[in-house]
């Protein structure tokens, strides 16, 4: 069974409405959702659940392939009550989980996969950009996606599927665990007031990140100016700023807009050290959006982790798959074909035209 969350509202926040970037419509969402289940449904396969929203994304896909292609999806819709937040997407990815699913596809912003991580467990996850702040999930064709999600439902032995782990940041407020990031986890001394996303960097004191990466917009690109880490890195990296700072970068903070940040300094940090919070009070943005606040006499610590949620290598995953023949139909005459292109790749020599 493959699992679907797709947010109608990432991409829409704040930093894109006070930056050069056009908002994400939800129409190109229903454009995504259409090919992915339109490969699915090519597949043969008919088991799809997916998370109710309030804009209809599913159903407005599905009417569109009925409508033009003459495809006839049929999706299963998860038993959630709709708040229209964050819960919605943690809650669909608790169900999925429990009812077995091979993947989740997710179409969001680091946000998104972020609710998505807290009760995914060890369902792997491919996420696909829609949202404001991408580090996590990546730009990608929906298609692809949707012929990743079929080799995850059709390889039970994991003989293809290609899979990391990815890192996370864990919160906790005087020894309880709070909350997670999976990107960055940003110290303001700025209070909630109206949008929780974070965009001001000059708010911001202390900052830790999972991956560093100066061709990504925000947190961490900050950290990636001075210190570049990937993924498949163990650590992370720790930033303290202000205006004392002894390097001054510039850094891509949102689409066409530039800052001038100033350190004072940072340094890796490896899996379970524990980073104790400097600022006295003020709020915990986490992904790029506000979410814990703390106050004079409250201890915060910030907890690199290896336990993130596991995500598919799309370009492996097809690569190994295609390798195998997983895309390969047999027919009339395939099995000849077959055993001389594998007798080509044996002897070295020259494959036949056409295979």
């Amino acid at each position: 069974m493959i699992g679907i969350i797709a947010n109608p509202s990432s991409g829409k926040d704040i930093r894109r409405l006070v930056a050069q970037a056009t908002v994400f419509d939800n129409m190109e969402k229903v454009n995504i959702i259409q090919r992915i289940l339109s490969v699915i449904h090519a597949s043969g396969l008919r088991e799809i659940c997916v998370m109710p929203d309030a804009f209809q994304i599913i159903d407005k896909a599905c009417e569109h392939l009925k409508r033009s292609m003459k495809i006839d999806v049929e999706v299963k819709y998860l038993d959630i009550l709709v708040e229209n937040d964050q819960a919605d997407s943690t809650n669909a990815a608790r169900m999925l989980r429990e009812m077995g699913a091979c993947c989740i596809i997710t179409l969001g912003g680091d946000g998104t996969n972020r609710a998505v991580a807290k009760s995914c467990g060890e369902v792997p996850l491919i996420p696909v950009s829609t949202g404001t702040n991408n580090v996590f999930p990546r730009m990608m064709e929906g298609t692809l996606a949707g012929m990743a999600a079929v080799v995850a439902e059709r390889d039970k032995g994991k003989e293809w599927l290609r899979m990391s782990k990815r890192k996370c940041i864990k919160v906790y407020k005087n020894g309880i665990f709070t909350d997670i990031a999976l990107v960055d986890a940003a110290i303001t001394s700025d209070l909630y007031v109206g949008a929780r996303a974070l965009y001001d960097p000059s708010a911001i004191s202390e900052l830790l990140v999972t991956v560093a990466k100066p061709d990504c917009l925000g947190m961490s690109a900050i950290a990636g100016s001075v210190h570049p880490v990937e993924e498949t890195d163990p650590n992370g990296v720790y930033v303290e700023l202000g205006e004392k700072g002894c390097v001054e970068t510039w850094v891509p903070m949102a689409p066409g807009v530039m800052s001038k940040i100033a350190f004072r300094g940072y340094r890796e940090v490896v899996p379970y050290e524990r980073i104790l919070v400097k600022a006295n009070e003020g709020m915990v943005a986490l992904d790029g959006e506000r979410e814990v606040p703390f106050n004079r006499g409250d201890r915060i610590e910030l907890e690199l982790s290896p336990d993130g949620p596991v995500v598919i290598d799309i370009h492996e995953t097809l690569k190994a798959a295609s390798g195998s023949g997983f895309f390969i139909e047999c027919g009339e005459g395939s099995k000849d074909v077959l055993e001389g292109f594998s007798f080509y790749r044996r002897c070295g020599e020259e494959s036949p035209r056409g295979i």
